[in-house]
């Protein structure tokens, strides 16, 4: 696991993200975009707004959780992103518990990705096409994160369509989805503790970065 995240750090925060996980576009505009294109513009409006951000890159938990709040959550259906990484443990937690998981998680993933924001130099995106049906409610979008110094980045999105919106809850990067990764670290500790000792785990955890 701490492979997945040495090698991904960068590409998983521009998921959306998620990342992710895991990302810019204002409600009404994704509304109206297909998934392909609002991976596109949310891509390039991310990377933007890092390069232009010192405070992002130095990875200011405050200025971190601004950008991913105004930017990131918008376009991830983050509830859903939670509930299957939590698995088992999400249908047998109560609605506070389920409200608390959502919360730790998002601090998780900013503890997580936040380092990476750093990283973003000539990083740009490339969309493959797009192999879905108009009527599908679900896709997977693929892309590349491709930069001068290295190999392409393999970066896909599982989304989901919301009323008329487009939503993120999963990203893939470099063949790992972020949910699966979670979801087996997560069942070791529901297998200790049940969904009391996951949010005491994650709580702790995160404490420190909170604070930050």
């Amino acid at each position: 696991m701490m492979n997945f995240f040495k090698n991904s750090r960068l590409a998983a925060l521009c998921l959306a993200l998620g990342g992710a996980l895991l990302i810019a576009a204002p409600l009404r505009a994704a509304q109206a975009e297909a998934p392909d294109e609002l991976i596109r513009k949310l891509s390039v409006d991310v990377i933007d707004r890092i390069k232009a951000d010192k405070d992002i890159q130095a990875g200011s938990p405050k200025k971190v959780s601004e950008f991913v709040d105004t930017t990131i959550m918008p376009s991830v259906n983050f509830e859903r992103m939670t509930a299957l990484a939590v698995g088992r443990g999400w249908r047998e937690a109560t609605p506070e518990q389920q409200r608390r998981l959502i919360v730790e998680f998002r601090i998780l993933l900013l503890r997580t990705y936040s380092g990476a924001l750093g990283q973003v130099t000539d990083q740009t995106v490339r969309l493959k096409p797009l192999r879905a049906d108009p009527a599908d409610e679900e896709v997977i979008v693929r892309s590349e994160l491709v930069s001068r110094r290295g190999p392409p980045i393999q970066l896909d999105y599982r989304m989901q369509k919301v009323g008329t919106a487009w939503r993120i809850y999963d990203v893939n990067v470099l063949g790992v989805w972020l949910v699966e990764t979670y979801r087996n670290q997560f069942s070791q500790e529901l297998n200790n503790g049940g969904v009391d000792g996951l949010l005491k785990s994650l709580s702790e955890k995160n404490k420190q970065y909170a604070q930050g």
